[in-house]
């Protein structure tokens, strides 16, 4: 849907390319991270991210400990992009996967979610990020379910079906967006 909003001529800001960014080797939020978890250097001085993930989806402790590091950083970007953008009239969707868990609907003017059913999700992560099925349910499962946030959206965009039939309703909700 990123896509599609892009080629529209929205700016999409995207929270998980956001944390990347915070966390890259001599920002802020790296030094943080590699403190709090050194197992996952690399030797070039990266983030080992899968390595990780493994730790965080297994551990909810460890998971809120990197949260606490990370989302303050991200969203604080987010929200300064997004508002800089905003007075130069560009119309903004910021992609936070974990909105309803970390209150940041709170701070945005109406939310969209793109629902697929659970087992649909769950494939999809298996395929996008290489998972093993029990991997992928871990970090499914460390959200809100995909129906919980489908009942609080201002909008929801039926990702199920066919890249066209996502693409109609991604037009129909611009068209409401621009009117």
């Amino acid at each position: 849907m990123a896509a599609m909003l892009r080629e529209l001529g929205a700016v999409v800001l995207d929270a998980d390319q956001i944390a990347r960014e915070v966390v890259a080797v001599g920002e802020p939020g790296w030094k943080q991270v590699a403190e709090a978890f050194p197992d996952v250097i690399g030797e070039d001085g990266t983030i080992d991210r899968r390595k990780l993930g493994r730790l965080v989806f297994a551990d909810a402790q460890q998971r809120r400990k990197l949260e606490a590091i990370i989302h303050p950083l991200v969203f604080e970007r987010i929200k300064t992009q997004g508002q800089l953008l905003e007075q130069d009239n560009q119309i903004v969707f910021a992609d936070i996967p974990l909105l309803y868990e970390t209150n940041s609907h709170t701070w945005l003017d109406w939310v969209v979610v793109v629902y697929v059913p659970q087992e649909v999700q769950l494939r999809r992560l298996i395929q996008r990020d290489k998972l093993s099925e029990a991997e992928a349910w871990s970090r499914i499962q460390a959200q809100m379910s995909i129906e919980e946030k489908r009942k609080l959206a201002d909008y929801v965009i039926d990702n199920s079906g066919s890249l066209a039939e996502t693409k109609v309703q991604v037009d129909r909700l611009w068209h409401q967006i621009i009117e």
